[in-house]
């Protein structure tokens, strides 16, 4: 019960765009699923059906996440064309079956692409001495459950 008087949310006042949710469930599902892909390519040896699959779905979640219009200009930004030449041209490498080239070619255009972000990354990390999990992780903490004491 809301309260006397006082009138409960209604469903078109919702201020979260439902139309587009579900897009962005799924792209983070689908980017997910590439990521797992690039990873388990990588470890079978650079295998370059996954890669190729992995690159596919990770852009592909990647778009429906942010979408096309956003995608675009990330990537198409005058000072990171280079990395995206590197980043796209890795993609192609990889689609044509030269995995090893393909990843070291996507490799640097990520880090080309994503330098602005890893600061701030590094910077999240370097704080986690005042997130209470993190925190006990960082410091090397074990984690004690109920059967620690039967040892």
């Amino acid at each position: 019960m809301v309260g006397a008087g006082v009138p409960g949310p209604s469903l078109s006042q919702s201020p979260i765009h439902t139309t587009s949710l579900p897009v962005a469930e799924i792209g983070v599902g689908t980017t997910g699923f590439g990521i797992f892909f690039i990873l388990f390519g990588m470890l079978l040896y650079f295998d370059s059906v996954l890669l190729a699959f992995g690159n596919l779905l990770f852009l592909t979640g990647l778009s429906l996440i942010i979408g096309l219009r956003k995608t675009f200009s990330f990537f198409f930004q005058r000072h990171k064309l280079k990395g995206t030449s590197f980043f796209l041209g890795g993609v192609l490498v990889v689609l044509l079956r030269w995995p090893l080239l393909g990843m070291c070619l996507e490799t640097y255009g990520f880090f080309s692409l994503f330098k602005g972000f890893f600061p701030v990354a590094f910077g999240f990390l370097g704080n986690t001495s005042n997130i209470p999990f993190l925190s006990a992780v960082s410091r090397g903490d074990e984690m004690r459950g109920p059967m620690s004491s039967c040892a």
